[in-house]
């Protein structure tokens, strides 16, 4: 069977993310017509000025007309709306995906929006980006050597995968395959926990009443600590809300965790917390190494 053939490619958000996409496809070669859909006019004009899109519109029937993709890149919480949107447009051959950060909700949402249609639909994330949002912080190379989850399930289409894989291969990520439980489970210990710490952080630093003073002689230590609390917060608050439980669950961790310092702190325990340290800077280094290697 030949790979199926992406003509036209249509872009929910034409921010970093789906920007980053359509500029990556662009530098591949021979890249599919791309029309990008958005909530604002003139973020839509500026993706056409810096020549991310071909097209913009506003008009779902029109933008969807011969579509061979959907990338949804938005918010998770403009899920629903989006595929209400779509679905009254959507062929036999049109594929959609997202690259949203929780995966069982979206799964879940396609499914009962899309009935028939969602063997479709393959939920998408890829683990990359930046601090800095929208369409012109859209990089060519943002997905080069990053990992891409898909979450496919019984009922996903052999196409879907065969498409979202070949998108993502083009834009030159590595493509992993995993349940959406087991994604949602994995990145709310290692990306979903590590954002709420550093806003959290942030935030309690910035309302005393000496913040400026504090701020000032903040170094290396507290930029590197907390450069992910710059994110976008309203798709943080989207992520957080839609895999609070897996995200509670290792809150909570946490805390016992903190409460273990916290004694050896108390204790005056310098042997046992010396120990954890000696654990966690091994283990990090080693993570380290290991990403450089790849």
């Amino acid at each position: 069977m030949k790979n199926p053939v992406l003509n036209k490619l249509v872009i929910f958000g034409v921010g970093l993310i789906g920007g980053s996409v359509a500029l990556a496809l662009k530098k591949a070669g021979n890249s599919p017509q791309i029309v990008g859909v958005g909530r604002t006019e003139e973020s839509l004009k500026t993706a056409l000025e810096l020549g991310v899109i071909d097209i913009a519109t506003s008009i779902i029937e029109d933008a969807l007309q011969n579509a061979d993709l959907v990338l949804i890149a938005t918010p998770v919480a403009q899920m629903p709306a989006i595929l209400k949107s779509i679905k009254p447009y959507l062929n036999s051959k049109t594929i959609i995906t997202d690259a949203g950060s929780t995966k069982a909700d979206v799964l879940y949402c396609a499914k009962e929006i899309l009935g028939e249609l969602s063997s479709q639909f393959i939920g998408g994330h890829p683990i990359a980006g930046a601090e800095k949002s929208g369409v012109t912080a859209a990089i060519a190379n943002l997905y080069e050597n990053k990992n891409i989850v898909l979450t496919p399930t019984a009922d996903t289409s052999k196409q879907a995968i065969e498409m979202v894989t070949q998108l993502w291969q083009t834009c030159g990520a590595k493509v992993s395959i995993m349940s959406a439980d087991t994604h949602d489970n994995i990145f709310a210990a290692v990306s979903h926990l590590p954002h709420l710490l550093a806003f959290a952080l942030v935030d309690n630093i910035a309302a005393r009443p000496n913040a400026e003073q504090l701020f000032s002689f903040a170094a290396s230590g507290f930029r590197d600590f907390t450069r992910i609390a710059g994110s976008h917060p309203e798709m943080w608050r989207d992520i957080s809300l839609a895999n609070k439980d897996a995200l509670l669950i290792e809150l909570n961790a946490y805390e016992t965790q903190l409460s273990s310092i916290k004694k050896m702190l108390q204790d005056g325990d310098g042997t046992s917390l010396q120990r954890l340290f000696e654990r966690a800077s091994v283990a990090r280094n080693a993570w380290a190494q290991d990403k450089k290697s790849v």
